[in-house]
């Protein structure tokens, strides 16, 4: 299934930089990024470069699907398209590059599909204290989506334990770009 299919609003959900704060210290600094679902205006991609990190951004708007596009880089991170994230995490073991993908957690190994991913692979999470508010556009520097479930960082090769516990500070959105 290729990202140009995907038609549900819902995919695409723009992530807040309290949101993005947590990983931060599990990258190693000088890393080159790739956010495979962004684009320049990403919060993902300006918080990284604001960090010193090396980051390469690519979207279906700008011609780069995932599914067709591999990029030399250290670290994969990125919010993905919701309705395909089973083949997202597919296609990411197969990359086998460390990486972090923020997600609902509800239903993340209800199918069998991304059941047999988890149990076949190694992967850790990072579960947060409160729900994420993500950004209806990069323009509006207040949250309006609040969903019904709790986000997580699904990671493979970048967490110490297989579990993290991490605290969100909502005011660190007010440095928002």
């Amino acid at each position: 299934m290729k990202l140009d299919k995907i038609t549900n609003k819902n995919d695409e959900c723009y992530t807040p930089n309290y949101a993005i704060t947590p990983i931060l210290k599990y990258i190693p600094k000088g890393s080159k990024i790739w956010c495979p679902f962004d684009t320049k205006q990403s919060n993902f991609v300006k918080m990284f470069l604001e960090h010193d990190y090396e980051v390469i951004a690519t979207h279906l708007d700008t011609g780069q699907d995932f599914f067709d596009t591999l990029i030399e880089c250290d670290y994969i991170i990125s919010n993905p398209p919701y309705s395909i994230k089973g083949l997202v995490f597919e296609r990411l073991f197969e990359i086998g590059k460390p990486f972090a993908m923020l997600v609902g957690v509800v239903g993340l190994f209800e199918s069998q599909h991304r059941f047999d991913i988890f149990k076949n692979n190694n992967f850790e999470i990072m579960y947060f204290n409160r729900r994420i508010s993500y950004l209806e556009n990069y323009s509006d520097n207040k949250a309006r989506l609040n969903p019904p479930f709790s986000s997580v960082y699904v990671t493979s090769g970048m967490l110490p334990e297989k579990i993290v516990f991490e605290t969100l500070d909502k005011s660190d959105n007010l440095s928002m770009f």
